[in-house]
């Protein structure tokens, strides 16, 4: 995309929404396992709807997880605890669905190789520090600020369930001001105006003011930055009550923002030998350090597996901006640097531990909390050597 000018617009939603509620779940259960069981294997769907949730899926593990229990929680600590929003954690019905992982799979898995095949998506960018793209860490950056605000108490009459938009403009391929936000967040019935249908003006500017303005630098704003705040007026009957939610619907929110290419495979409620998961992780693991050599602009990577094989059966490298550099050079080093077995992978990174609840809202990357490896920028002496 460089030298070109475009708009580009991506979203996040909070952790209230319904698929992401699912999300959180499902990779709840996953931490479950993990916790007593390191090589536990888990692939685990939930769906929510008005006043029920179902947990299916597949686990294999020696030790216990108590799916309603854990269900439960969760849905309260996200905050659906009063009828007001909807959905409660008290009175909703949890379905368990598990069943036990196929010794199909289980055979190819059991000796290293992966657990599916597929193809998975690393990227890259410097256009925030995070070396991620603008629109999807602002946006992200919202839906956070909306759960803050509404958890303090800050804007009490916030409910869980919300979601953002951010549209960039780029000019010769660089982010230079923010053109459009959208927030569409769950309210209780106090803020409506005299007629009922839509929010009143102060509550708008407080939102603006507390949740965009806070986020959003004033550098990157103008007179001419479009504000949709609930734009179809109101927004009170939200979450499990409007919408229903399901596992692995938000992999855009969860990756990218749409600003490159995504293999397909969702991530969460499923363990690391899922390379639907681990190997997205290591490709953006070695997509960050290649940009944080500072020698490049963008890198995207990709990486393939079949089932039952350990090695990829093929590996992707793209770069752009900054100085050109072979493709053969990069594989090279790829190869002599990171370990892209399965195994090797989950070593790398640590994957084996219960670390995968926090990853289910407000995106798999650009996060700086330890639990994040895959971050970690630690292998850019080892590329500089080589390049």
């Amino acid at each position: 995309m460089n030298n070109k000018d475009f708009f580009f617009t991506s979203e996040s939603v909070t952790e209230g929404h319904p698929d992401k509620v699912c999300d959180q779940i499902s990779d709840a259960v996953l931490d479950e396992v993990l916790k007593q069981d390191s090589k536990g294997r888990v692939a685990c769907e939930t769906f929510i709807t008005v006043g029920l949730v179902i947990v299916g899926g597949e686990i294999t593990t020696t030790g216990y997880a108590d799916i309603g229990g854990l269900t439960r929680n969760l849905i309260k600590d996200i905050g659906y605890t009063d009828a007001k929003y909807g959905f409660n954690y008290q009175t909703c019905s949890v379905l368990n669905a598990i069943g036990e992982q196929s010794p199909d799979i289980s055979q190819g898995v059991d000796i290293g190789g992966a657990g599916d095949q597929g193809l998975m998506i690393g990227y890259a960018c410097n256009e925030t520090p995070e070396l991620m793209p603008m629109s999807i860490m602002l946006a992200h950056k919202l839906t956070k600020r909306l759960a803050e605000v509404r958890k303090t108490k800050l804007v009490p009459y916030l409910g869980p369930d919300g979601k953002s938009q951010v549209t960039i403009q780029y000019q010769n391929g660089k982010p230079t001001r923010v053109e459009a936000v959208v927030i569409s967040c769950q309210h209780t019935e106090e803020i409506l105006d005299k007629s009922g249908k839509t929010i009143t003006p102060e509550a708008v500017e407080e939102i603006k003011q507390q949740v965009i303005f806070s986020v959003i630098e004033e550098k990157l704003r103008d007179k001419n930055t479009k504000y949709y705040i609930n734009p179809t007026g109101k927004f009170v009957v939200g979450g499990p009550q409007s919408d229903t939610g399901m596992t692995g619907r938000k992999i855009i929110v969860d990756t990218y923002g749409g600003m490159c290419p995504h293999g397909g495979g969702a991530f969460s409620g499923k363990d690391p030998t899922k390379v639907d998961r681990s190997a997205s992780y290591m490709a953006r693991y070695i997509a960050k350090n290649i940009v944080a050599t500072g020698v490049v602009e963008q890198c995207s990577i990709q990486l393939a597996y079949a089932i039952g094989i350990k090695e990829p059966v093929s590996i992707y490298v793209d770069t752009s901006g900054g100085k050109e550099i072979p493709n053969s050079k990069l594989l090279e080093l790829i190869r002599k640097i990171f370990v892209l077995t399965p195994q090797g992978i989950m070593d790398m990174l640590n994957l084996r531990r219960p670390i995968y609840k926090k990853t289910a809202a407000y995106g798999h990357f650009g996060r700086n909390e330890p639990e994040f490896t895959w971050e970690k920028t630690d292998k850019v002496n080892d590329l500089l050597k080589g390049l």
